[in-house]
């Protein structure tokens, strides 16, 4: 029996550190709670470019990896680009803004 829970314990040790080790955060991939934070801080620039009347944000993507904001698609002038990735900065949590929108 002490064999038993000898196993038991090393196959629950075994299945704790790989939950663990696949929760942590790679250069390349995000652990869970830095993939909910860059929803939350994808979430707040998404509002703030939608609640701007001069920008045209269904033509705006915003996607964010480990606080690094990228901005992408089309806007009408270099004001409202530069508008964009100010609201961008101002979002709480935004590590940094990497501009890649194209002026139509």
């Amino acid at each position: 029996m002490t064999q038993l829970k000898k196993i038991l314990s090393a196959l629950f040790l075994a299945v704790t550190l790989a939950s663990v080790v696949g929760c942590a955060a790679t250069s390349k991939q995000e652990g869970t709670g830095e993939y909910i934070d860059d929803s939350a801080i994808t979430t707040k620039v998404k509002a703030a470019v939608f609640n701007e009347p001069t920008l045209k944000s269904t033509e705006i993507n915003v996607e964010t990896f480990k606080g690094v904001v990228q901005l992408s698609g089309f806007v009408s002038s270099q004001a409202a680009q530069n508008k964009a990735v100010e609201l961008a900065r101002s979002v709480g949590g935004v590590k940094s803004v990497k501009n890649d929108m194209r002026l139509k």
